[in-house]
């Protein structure tokens, strides 16, 4: 059964519900500190206290010679399969799973692949994940096997008793598995390292934001709706974690508290019904008052980060937490030496996305021109053109080296507004934010047809603008409409570092030159949104490596930790 109500606890990853009542055995009751932050102080201690060693535990080790060839991969792939960093290692326990539980496929005739047995199957994706650098050698506990093998086996037995495992619906069976795939990856990352600073900051900021969201007279929006929009905005503006990922919370916290734990009877009754499930998490992620939220959530994320980034730094020093945030003269140095460190890495962070997600297109572009335009140019016209490869490779990089340069850093009045909201959040105040959550009001007709056919037109000339250029460049037309799309998805992947370059500006100005980028680009982006989702499920290339090379890779770096281990044994015989 669905649970209905929904409430945020801070919790650590076994379900560990950290108090929150006011002023119990609390020191700094009487501090300027509001509510809100003599909790943040007090359970961010409880989050380091009980992330301290507890005695000596036996950890995973991958051998140092076959994890460095591993690593080296790890980063052919980073390029091929190009994520945001934060969701690099997610991404890479899903291909492991994917690879490994082949099988489920297997048995609904699609693929030949014999089965996989959990608790065979989870230590060798344990040290293949550490071998990747994805999770640090040494750190993981032994104990973690065993709870990534019992994962593993819930969600096998999901798949294996869903209720299209014997639907004829070849399409709905692989969206299903794929979501299905999707979530425990999240669930196996949450296992292996838990992310409780991250999640403590998320409720922090989720409650924060929800003292002072009020729903106008006439909005229909229920408190339970706004609670659950509020704390999916946070997700997504906080540390902009993906649908897969908020899946998984919202069926950890909200539906099923006891998810991670659960008898086999509810088990059953959740797969039963995991269609429904899947279906009611789809429509709270697309809600339509989601983007309400989400404006407000990102306008105020920075002082959030910054935060988190000061509790961090702090924590080799847990005895200094209460004080320095006890007293703005300790915490605006503090806030201004954190804001500065961010800032300053936000330009490299820009740059390094922006470089992996043009080579990701680079290589796909490349894979598209040899394998399928050069052949097809020289088919119907005799020859493909050395100035015609060479727009049809530059052009795409160019487009975003363009749009990621132009971003400029925020004003020096920025600063000033960060610490002011941080005071409000961290201190008592009388001066309190208040967000209002309104139904937008309904557009004549002929406004609407009016900004629809301006839509339509701004999208043609963008199209058309790009389309010209590389018929300037004489590219055959056979390639024309390929590195056409191939911009937009450019361009959707440029507009996302964009948005990021936004996390530490707290209040936005549109500049007319913005305005006249914005009608530009942002019909080109949908487009090439759409197309990078269909690119993710038909990515060729990534295909290739995954069927042809992973395997193949994968027993070469097992073969060289085995003799490494073996060349150890004979060393230490030696006297």
């Amino acid at each position: 059964m669905i649970i209905d109500s929904f409430k945020i606890f801070p919790m650590d990853s076994n379900g560990v519900i950290f108090q929150t009542e006011e002023g119990k055995n609390n020191p700094i009751t009487e501090s300027l500190l509001s509510a809100g932050g003599q909790k943040l102080v007090e359970n961010y201690q409880r989050v380091l206290d009980h992330l301290k060693p507890r005695g000596e535990i036996a950890t995973v080790h991958v051998d140092e010679i076959a994890s460095k060839v591993a690593l080296l991969y790890e980063k052919v792939r980073k390029i091929i399969d190009w994520k945001e960093e934060h969701l690099i290692r997610r991404g890479a326990i899903e291909r492991v799973l994917k690879r490994r539980l082949i099988s489920e496929m297997s048995r609904q005739k699609l693929i030949p692949i014999p089965n996989v047995d959990p608790h065979k199957a989870a230590e060798p994706m344990v040290l293949e994940l550490i071998r990747g650098g994805h999770f640090t050698n040494d750190k993981i506990p032994q104990a973690k096997i065993g709870e990534v093998e019992k994962v593993l086996r819930k969600y096998i037995y999901i798949l294996e008793n869903n209720p299209l495992y014997g639907s004829a619906n070849i399409k709905d069976k692989i969206n299903l598995y794929n979501w299905l795939l999707e979530v425990a990856a999240s669930e196996i990352e949450d296992t292996l390292e838990p992310p409780l600073k991250e999640n403590l900051l998320i409720n922090f900021m989720t409650e924060t934001i929800l003292e002072g969201i009020r729903v106008a007279p006439g909005t229909d929006l229920s408190e339970e709706e706004k609670r659950l929009q509020t704390y999916i905005a946070v997700h997504r503006a906080l540390f902009h974690l993906d649908a897969p990922l908020i899946s998984y919370h919202l069926i950890k916290y909200r539906y099923f508290p006891n998810w991670t734990n659960m008898e086999e009877a509810q088990l059953e009754k959740i797969t039963k019904n995991i269609t429904d499930l899947r279906k009611r998490i789809e429509d709270d992620l697309a809600h339509p008052f989601s983007s309400h939220f989400q404006k407000i959530c990102e306008k105020y994320d920075t002082v959030y980060l910054i935060l988190g980034d000061i509790l961090e730094k702090l924590s080799d020093h847990p005895e200094t937490i209460s004080e320095t945030f006890s007293d703005p003269a300790l915490l605006e140095p503090q806030v201004k030496k954190s804001y500065d460190e961010r800032l300053s890495t936000l330009k490299s962070r820009l740059t390094r996305a922006a470089i992996y997600s043009t080579l990701s297109i680079f290589v796909a572009g490349a894979f598209s021109l040899f394998v399928i335009e050069v052949p097809l140019a020289k088919l119907f016209y005799g020859k493909f053109s050395p100035l015609a490869v060479l727009v049809d490779i530059l052009i795409p990089t160019a487009v975003m080296f363009l749009l990621v340069i132009i971003i400029k850093p925020p004003g020096e009045e920025n600063f000033t507004r960060v610490v002011k909201e941080t005071n409000k959040i961290v201190y008592k105040s009388e001066e309190k934010d208040i967000y209002e959550i309104k139904a937008r009001k309904k557009k004549g007709w002929i406004i609407s047809l009016t900004i629809g056919l301006l839509y339509a037109l701004t999208s043609l000339i963008s199209m058309a603008l790009v389309f010209w250029i590389f018929q300037i460049a004489r590219v055959p037309v056979t390639s024309l409409y390929i590195d056409t799309l191939n911009v937009a998805m450019i361009v959707f992947a440029a507009l996302i570092i964009r948005q990021r370059a936004k996390e530490m500006i707290i209040e936005e100005k549109t500049s007319f030159s913005q305005f006249f980028l914005d009608v530009l680009s942002i019909p080109v982006a949908k487009l090439g949104q759409w197309l990078s989702v269909k690119w993710k499920e038909y990515n060729i290339v990534s295909v290739f490596f995954t069927a042809i090379v992973d395997i193949p890779f994968l027993t070469i770096t097992e073969f060289i930790e085995s003799w490494s281990n073996f060349l150890k044994e004979k060393k230490a015989e030696i006297r």
